[in-house]
């Protein structure tokens, strides 16, 4: 700040604006598409997903126009081809929806795309977020109110999404993530939500995220038959010390049951390799397991934490009576909803670019070299026009269109 003080050159040459190569907006661009396929999860916005039913995850829109109230949701071809130009609120993902576009919510307007649909969609979930609002706090995002629009992370229980400071955390700080700030762990879990998730606790240490600072300070552990489990710091990691459970607080693993504090049952032998029928991997009842007593904390789980759930019988009807099932899908995690999206995009790379070798090889010789006079010519032609043009001066629809009649005069001259 002192250096451009002194010199007024200097505040001038820092707010010219930055220049980019086309290798640099072309990566850009890229980028920004693959991002919208992720999201999207590859689908090209042309068909109502509605034939599909209660889809495992796709991504919803609410249109706030058509359905104020915000207890209905759209998928991304109706939300371009029925509500274009509508006030509309992107939910990211949903899972297990079904479009409700053009159903008896929508007084009366059909859908454009699939007409034919059921009044309602009764297995449809609605939370706050289809009224455009977030978060404990409720408020919208992006906030207008707000000086500073800052990251919310979505809870993959309830899928509502959560200022960083509002998730009843000491601080920010606590969150797992790497030196350069980047997110160590692959789901979040809100502290609304960890209490029907208290059973994870009954899981090793390795399902839930650490920071590098974790990591580096963990040392090896004394001979344990016991699954010693539970989250990183900020949610109270138990750990075997002296032969029993403690937290972080110091205290042993306790809970009340008629009154009195009993200690939690931990498994004493598991086998975390594989789970079939009655051969559970916690070595125990989940059922027993009491909830916890404790202050809700919000959970982060680490990379590939669902596939070490047990799926006896026994833990998958535990799932299912906490409404929790999807956690052992594979189809409804984010990492293969996006992994499906990078699939479908690169297959139709791959469709374009064969087209395009196709229609390269349907053309004669003469044909071939016409298309590669006219590519030299562009070339040479945009060349000369920056080379020529005022830097300091806008392009405009002007220089543009001149640009294009000298390569049509060039095309005659050539033909001729």
């Amino acid at each position: 700040m002192a250096d451009t003080a002194r010199d007024g050159g200097d505040a001038f040459a820092d707010e010219a604006e930055p220049t980019v190569t086309i290798d640099e907006y072309i990566e850009g661009i890229e980028a920004e598409e693959l991002e919208a396929d992720l999201v999207l999860g590859g689908d090209d916005g042309k068909e109502c997903t509605y034939a599909g039913g209660y889809l495992k995850r796709q991504a919803v829109f609410s249109c706030l126009t058509c359905v104020p109230d915000g207890v209905a949701g759209v998928c991304t071809a109706c939300s371009l081809a029925c509500h274009d130009g509508h006030e509309i609120v992107e939910l990211w993902t949903k899972r297990k929806f079904r479009c409700d576009c053009g159903n008896s919510k929508f007084g009366g307007h059909l859908c454009k795309l699939c007409p034919e649909k059921d009044s309602e969609n009764p297995e449809n979930c609605y939370n706050h977020n289809f009224k455009g609002s977030y978060c404990t706090c409720g408020r919208p995002y992006p906030d207008p109110e707000a000086k500073e629009q800052v990251e919310m992370i979505q809870c993959c229980i309830c899928e509502d999404w959560f200022h960083e400071d509002h998730i009843g955390l000491n601080s920010i700080e606590e969150i797992p993530r790497d030196e350069e700030g980047e997110p160590l762990y692959e789901d979040f879990i809100c502290h609304k939500c960890s209490p029907v998730c208290y059973f994870l606790k009954l899981y090793p240490q390795t399902i839930w995220a650490s920071s590098k600072q974790d990591l580096a300070s963990q040392t090896n552990t004394n001979d344990s038959t016991v699954m010693e489990g539970g989250p990183s710091d900020h949610a109270n990691i138990e750990k075997h010390e002296n032969g029993a459970l403690v937290d972080q607080m110091g205290g042993e693993k306790t809970s009340m049951e008629n009154g009195s504090i009993k200690d939690i049952a931990v498994p004493e032998k598991a086998n975390l390799e594989d789970s079939s029928g009655n051969n559970c991997k916690l070595g125990t009842d989940v059922n027993t397991m009491p909830d916890g007593t404790e202050k809700n904390m919000p959970f982060f789980m680490s990379k590939g934490w669902r596939n070490t759930l047990c799926r006896c019988l026994t833990c998958t009807n535990f799932y299912a009576q906490r409404g929790i099932a999807y956690l052992v899908d594979k189809e409804d995690s984010i990492e293969e909803y996006e992994k499906i999206a990078k699939q479908k995009r690169e297959k139709k790379l791959e469709q374009q670019e064969g087209a395009e070798t196709n229609f390269l090889n349907s053309l004669n010789h003469v044909q071939k070299i016409e298309m590669l006079s006219g590519i030299n010519d562009m070339k040479n032609e945009f060349q000369s026009f920056l080379e020529s043009f005022d830097s300091s001066k806008p392009v405009t629809s002007e220089d543009v269109r001149s640009v294009f009649e000298n390569l049509a005069k060039k095309k005659k001259q050539r033909l001729s």
